[in-house]
């Protein structure tokens, strides 16, 4: 009884599974009362059964030219009863041209089904397992408004539903082959040239698309060598910098103004277009964020000057601090630049659509997936913004970073370019900048000590030492030393080989101290030498091994 009982539960809800999913796939249906009734009878040929099945059918018709019968596949209810006839096939033709022209087909969303239902979608998609009544294909956008191609399931009375090309998509077809249409000088290409040689591509394509390609490139080139020769003969020193600032982005706006009009000469094919559209646009994006680079830096190094700078002045001060505040607004500018650029790319490319990158297209997975990828980044971008807003760098400051002196060359937005004294370039990620501790020897005041210690014996006469250092001094340039009553000798510290002394030399410039601090400790080492030698004792005497 328990198996009679538990065959006959199986069985009705296989049975209640059943008609609902039947029931769901009739309600997934456009009902109307009649269907293209001024066209007659549809022939046994045309095949309207799923979406599939009715875009073969279109494409098959269209090669055999019987549009004819093709019109059978548009909903034609804006089409009077009485001119239906007439403008079916030339509607259906027209159809056909836009498809061929602008229309990338995503064959596996065009499932072989009555009711449009992927049975192996997975269960994360909108319409997974469910019938489907409406079908996109394509948006094409003109004049930023957007011009669905869909196919719908339509029903009328008791017979089986079809698929046809949606009523608003008929509406719309003279609109659109008017905007994508074969331009006037395709339509005087012969005739040979705009039969389908291979890849959905007319034969002039074919040959039109590599000579555009170095068309544009020839015309970048040439660009760039113009710019060249204007910035050698430009006779100030700044305007042959924003020139060579500019031969970049000019060269890429060129390049993408040729091919822009070009391709609004002639009307390429839809794979083509898909890739030209975001190309355009990208190339638009990366004129402007190299402009804003290169001009925004040569304007920083116009304003800072690592060879030849001088702190002393309010003047130079104020010209660090504007250095890093328009540091700051270039970040802000590529952050801005980028976000919109890649928004107006993936729109031009309708990518998440037109790749099938469904998945990736839900906020929560994007979100995840970028946020985890770029935590780093972010991180640095933040860290960057930190410096530039609290000044605790500043673009031409003076620091000592890890025990190397040098200035801060550049705030980017994942790292810090220092420049040693040596020349070398210390490139710092912006985090591990901020969490270090470093001395910035020019946030404020411009004089500073720098310290020179030296261990002499314990016999060393400290007083002649120090009449030496300030003999030493009046050998520096004044413009280079500070106040004099700061110039400092003490005994700072001892153990049993000798006495430390440090020489406290108050420079007037952080950027030369540490130069004139080694040339006087040169000299005064040298001095000292020299007294030792009259036999007045001043080094501790230890061996090697006990100074480790």
């Amino acid at each position: 009884m328990r198996c009679i009982a538990r065959y006959i539960l199986i069985t009705s809800l296989w049975i209640s599974t059943g008609l609902f999913n039947a029931a769901a796939a009739q309600d997934a249906v456009f009902e109307s009362n009649v269907l293209n009734v001024g066209l007659g009878e549809v022939p046994d040929t045309v095949d309207r059964s799923s979406p599939q099945s009715t875009l073969e059918a279109l494409l098959d018709l269209a090669e055999l030219q019987d549009f004819k019968s093709a019109a059978h596949l548009l909903n034609l209810s804006p089409v009077p009863v009485s001119e239906q006839a007439e403008k079916g096939p030339e509607l259906a033709e027209k159809l056909y041209e836009i498809i061929t022209r602008k229309v990338v087909i995503d064959w596996t969303d065009l499932i072989d089904r009555p009711d449009g239902m992927d049975a192996n979608a997975t269960t994360d998609g909108a319409v997974a397992g469910q019938a489907r009544r409406s079908i996109l294909l394509w948006v094409l956008i003109i004049d930023v408004r957007p011009y669905p191609i869909r196919l719908d399931r339509i029903q009328v009375g008791d017979t089986p539903p079809v698929w046809v090309f949606s009523q608003r998509s008929v509406a719309n077809i003279e609109k659109l082959h008017a905007k994508f249409r074969p331009s006037r000088l395709e339509e005087a290409l012969p005739g040979w040239t705009r039969e389908i040689a291979f890849w959905h591509l007319m034969w002039w394509e074919v040959f039109g698309i590599p000579l555009m390609l170095v068309l544009a490139g020839l015309s970048g080139v040439l660009t760039h060598k113009a710019l060249s020769r204007v910035a050698d003969n430009a006779r100030r020193s700044f305007r042959t910098e924003i020139v060579q600032s500019t031969r970049m982005p000019a060269m890429i706006f060129v390049m993408t103004t040729i091919i822009a009009g070009i391709s609004a000469m002639f009307v390429f094919s839809g794979g083509v277009s898909t890739f030209i559209s975001p190309f355009l646009a990208l190339g638009y994006v990366l004129t402007t964020l190299v402009l804003v680079i290169n001009v925004i830096d040569r304007i920083i190094d116009r304003l800072v000057d690592f060879d030849d700078v001088s702190l002393k002045s309010a003047q130079h001060d104020g010209r660090r601090s504007m250095a890093t505040k328009i540091s700051l607004a270039r970040r802000i500018l590529i952050v801005a630049i980028f976000v919109m650029g890649a928004g107006i790319v993936m729109t031009e490319a309708n990518l998440f659509r037109t790749f099938g990158f469904s998945l990736l297209a839900s906020a929560g997975a994007l979100t995840l997936i970028l946020g985890f990828a770029a935590r780093e980044v972010l991180s640095n971008i933040m860290s960057s913004m930190q410096i530039a807003l609290n000044q605790s760098a500043r673009i031409g400051d003076k620091v000592l970073f890890k025990d190397h002196v040098c200035h801060v060359e550049r705030i980017n937005f994942t790292f810090v370019q220092l420049r040693v004294w040596t020349g070398v370039r210390l490139v710092v990620p912006v985090t591990e900048f901020v969490a270090e501790t470093f001395e910035n020897w020019t946030l404020q005041e411009t004089n500073m000590k720098r310290l020179i210690e030296v261990k002499v014996a314990h016999t060393a006469d400290v007083e002649n030492l120090r009449q030496i250092f300030y003999d030493v001094i009046e050998t520096v340039d004044a413009e280079e030393l500070g106040d004099k009553d700061e110039h400092l000798v003490m005994v700072t510290d001892h153990d049993v080989f000798g006495q430390e002394v440090t020489f406290a030399l108050s420079c007037a410039d952080p950027n030369t101290s540490f130069v004139v601090s080694c040339d006087v400790r040169e000299k005064l080492i040298s001095r000292m030498q020299g007294l030792e030698r009259t036999g007045v004792e001043v080094f501790p005497e230890a061996e090697p091994v006990e100074a480790v």
